[in-house]
């Protein structure tokens, strides 16, 4: 076991000397996935993401990202009416292109494979991708509202949605039902929970806690985490509705910086890293080698998705709108679940799935450029007006 994690965490240095340069282009987690890929299916064969113990590192890495992600969700503030109008009318003009563009891709580049699958796939966005390269660049805050909205909105959507193209549609009323009381418990802590800190008992807790190293917070937080995780797995729900549930419940009740600083060592630090090298060590390239159909497959879904995304952001975006559409992009989760489950129930080709995750793979370069203009585009500007503008790290904190 230790030799596998030893693997894993050398692995996951690539991704920090990847993006270690003074201006880097591409965010840590494609030096994390690259190395993935290198050791598993595609590459040396020395890392199973299917084991057992690699397979639970993979659900917790996953979960510790939604956590974090979801904590830069702000219910309040400055730009989040604005964000949830044009995020959800993004994902709208998304959606209305991405069907018929989308069945037509399954009709004529898939015809083996269920053609409603790929309206889907085009529609989605990878907040797992997404989020960590955002939050690299600084770029988490109000005036990033819109991706904060648009990116969960779609991958929520999208995760729930992917299911019933490729297995029965018996499976589809436990997992709603799962994810509705993810988010009614959600919404009873959001609701709950900032008067439950405020009590004397919980005051009390909260200050021994600091005082004698017990991290009761995070292991609070942790208990939030897993218990939505838990209801998940058992009704085959979402996780990462679960994870983003719990991020939102911890930025309600205002954490302090110390928490912070744990949850920021224990997600960046380990399990994050570790999520990203098992998902490239699961995606297997090989299956494309001597099939051009799906080759052309990989390549025309990757425009598709880029291209609608673009077009949405064109109408909705602010300045740069193309760096936005190109930031909304991204998508590998998705992709590669769907291959996972179109190969287990039949109802994909080991070709096909390939050229689904490559067509995710694909989609990460055009998402690291938009983010990485993005960055350009939101610095501060210079002189006396500086200091009353606020700096993507600020906006981010």
């Amino acid at each position: 076991m230790f030799d596998t994690l030893l693997v894993i965490v050398l692995a996951g240095l690539v991704g920090p000397l990847v993006a270690s340069g003074s201006r880097p282009l591409l965010p840590a987690v494609v030096g994390e996935l690259a190395a993935g890929v290198l050791l598993g299916r595609t590459g040396l064969g020395v890392l199973d993401a299917a084991s057992p113990t690699n397979a639970l590192l993979y659900s917790l890495g996953f979960a510790m990202l939604m956590l974090a992600a979801g904590t830069h969700v702000q219910l309040q503030g400055p730009g989040l009416g604005a964000g949830i109008k044009s995020g959800s009318a993004a994902l709208a003009i998304v959606l209305a292109l991405a069907i018929p563009v989308g069945l037509a891709v399954g009709l004529f580049l898939a015809p083996s494979a269920p053609a409603v699958l790929f309206p889907v796939l085009l529609a989605g966005s990878s907040a797992a991708v997404a989020f960590p390269i955002l939050q690299e660049r600084g770029l988490l805050g109000p005036r990033l509202a819109i991706l904060l909205v648009w990116i969960p909105l779609a991958d929520a959507l999208t995760v729930l949605a992917m299911p019933l193209t490729l297995v029965g549609p018996e499976k589809i009323p436990a997992a709603l039902a799962g994810d509705a009381a993810i988010v009614a418990l959600t919404a009873a802590a959001l609701a709950g929970g900032p008067r439950l800190q405020r009590l004397p008992r919980m005051l009390t807790l909260r200050d021994r806690s600091r005082s004698r190293g017990w991290a009761l917070q995070l292991r609070v937080t942790l208990l939030i985490l897993l218990g939505l995780s838990l209801i998940a797995d058992r009704t085959g729900g979402s996780t990462l509705l679960a994870g983003f549930g719990a991020g939102i419940v911890l930025a309600r009740v205002q954490t302090p910086e110390r928490l912070e600083v744990q949850l920021s060592g224990l997600a960046d630090g380990f399990f994050v890293p570790a999520f990203f090298v098992l998902l490239g060590a699961e995606l297997d390239f090989r299956a494309l080698a001597g099939e051009p159909g799906a080759i052309l497959l990989a390549v025309v879904m990757a425009l598709a998705a880029v291209a609608i995304h673009m077009a949405a952001a064109l109408f909705v975006a602010p300045e740069p709108k193309s760096a936005f559409g190109l930031a909304a992009s991204a998508q590998l989760g998705l992709p590669a679940a769907a291959a996972s489950l179109g190969l287990a129930t039949g109802h994909l080709s080991a070709a096909v799935a390939a050229a689904i995750v490559a067509a995710g793979g694909l989609t990460m370069l055009p998402a690291a450029i938009g983010t990485w203009r993005l960055a350009q585009a939101l610095q501060p500007v210079s002189g006396p007006a500086a200091k009353k503008a606020e700096t993507p790290r600020e906006v981010g904190a």
